[in-house]
């Protein structure tokens, strides 16, 4: 039997059942769909993670303290402080710029208009470049400002109409707080990016903020006491030696051992690869989960062509008997087996692809179709058809023909 007919033989048949073979491939379907649109939002959450941190800037170091206590013999250290920020700067070659960051929440207002507990966030000269963020109108403090600590102030976009509307901000004063400032510059809209809103914030120079907002009476003796220290990295430079010099600079500052760091060094990268390793995991679990649907359509398959072998024993006797082969009647059940899965699984990627797109359109999720995973559902259905498919051709092809012309 020609492949032709023997595919003519299998459209004939399962059209003559439209309802029971459409149900039959509702299996595939939705197993088809199920891995394009789980492995599209699995993927979408990865690319989020990726611009999220890539967002922060380029070429970072991350600096972190670990705030460890210190051995036998020796001094406990206090994590980082701001100086090291500045010993980074001046004491390392191949750093591009360095950001410290220091964040509260207090009450602004201007006249009559009162915005409470907004996002106040000190820092230094270096951040416009490290966060990609640009002025819309105004002017951006100096170091020399920050070292004076002069009460001025950088509003985000949204705070800046909340406050001003229409009016331009600059050159008017704000109250953050019980501490007057003058606004000095207003940063373009930038958005949110993981859960931080750049737009709702007002930024200080980082010693006004140290002074004004988070005072520590200890800082006179101790330094004023930083989370994290963000190095940007000169493209030029080579990345890993800037962090051994980095790492050699602060262990002599704490008076540390290269063993006994009490800071961590990661970079954009690190986190990013991080993030990827969890997510591939989530990825094949999702896929894997999806793929039991496909399993189940199969299982439908079989059940479906070994109903179909029974009721059509009568029809398998004649053709045996007007010549078709035993290899012939296994082509004809093995090709509907294969269009009913070919069939589901060309649906299933048009439900697959179109769910994905409305999964991420209507939703807070981004969904990212991967090309890939289209090909591995089509294929998996089609290998799915062929497999579930084969025991009931043969069990077709194996039915004796007197018995099978005498099956009523």
């Amino acid at each position: 039997m020609k492949p032709s007919e023997a595919l003519r033989i299998a459209i004939e048949a399962i059209l003559k059942n439209k309802v029971r073979s459409f149900l039959t491939m509702l299996g595939i379907i939705i197993g088809v769909a199920a891995v394009i649109i789980m492995i599209a939002i699995s993927a979408g959450t990865e690319a989020t993670i990726s611009d999220q941190i890539t967002s922060l800037g380029s070429n970072l170091v991350f600096v972190q303290s670990t705030m460890m206590r210190g051995g036998p013999g020796q001094a406990a250290s206090s994590g980082l402080v701001y100086d090291d920020a500045a010993a980074i700067q001046d004491g390392v070659d191949g750093v591009k710029s360095v950001v410290v960051e220091q964040q509260s929440s207090e009450n602004v207002k201007v006249g009559d208009t009162l915005l409470e507990d907004v996002d106040i966030l000190g820092t230094t000269i270096g951040f416009p470049s490290v966060r990609d963020m640009e002025l819309a109108e105004g002017r951006y403090f100096t170091e020399q400002e920050n070292q004076d600590k002069k009460k001025v102030a950088i509003l985000g976009s949204t705070v800046a109409t909340e406050l001003f509307g229409t009016q331009s901000p600059i050159g008017q004063y704000i109250t953050v707080g019980n501490t007057k400032l003058a606004v000095i510059g207003v940063f373009k809209e930038k958005g949110t990016v993981g859960n931080t809103d750049f737009d709702s914030r007002v930024y200080l120079p980082i010693k006004v903020v140290f002074q004004k907002f988070t005072f520590n009476p200890f800082a006179r003796f101790m330094g004023d006491s930083i989370r994290m220290i963000y190095v940007e990295v000169d493209p030029q430079a080579d990345q890993a030696q800037v962090i051994t010099q980095v790492q050699l600079l602060l262990a002599k500052r704490h008076d540390v051992t290269m063993d006994s760091l009490d800071f961590t060094l990661t970079t954009q990268q690190d986190i990013i690869s991080t993030q990827e390793s969890t997510t591939s995991a989530f990825r094949s679990l999702l896929a894997w989960v999806a793929g039991v649907s496909l399993i189940v359509g199969g299982i439908g398959i079989m059940n479906i062509m070994l109903v179909s072998v029974t009721e059509r024993t009568r029809e398998i006797g004649i053709r045996q008997s007007v010549g078709a082969t035993p290899a012939d009647i296994q082509m004809q059940f093995l090709t509907e087996a294969l269009v009913l899965s070919i069939v589901g699984g060309l649906l299933g990627m048009l439900v697959g692809v179109g769910g994905a797109y409305l999964f991420g359109a209507l939703s807070d999720m981004r969904t990212v179709i991967q090309p890939a995973s289209i090909l591995l559902a089509f294929g998996s259905a089609a290998v799915v058809g062929a497999f579930f498919g084969y025991y009931p051709a043969s069990r077709a092809a194996q039915l004796d023909p007197i018995e099978a012309l005498r099956y009523e």
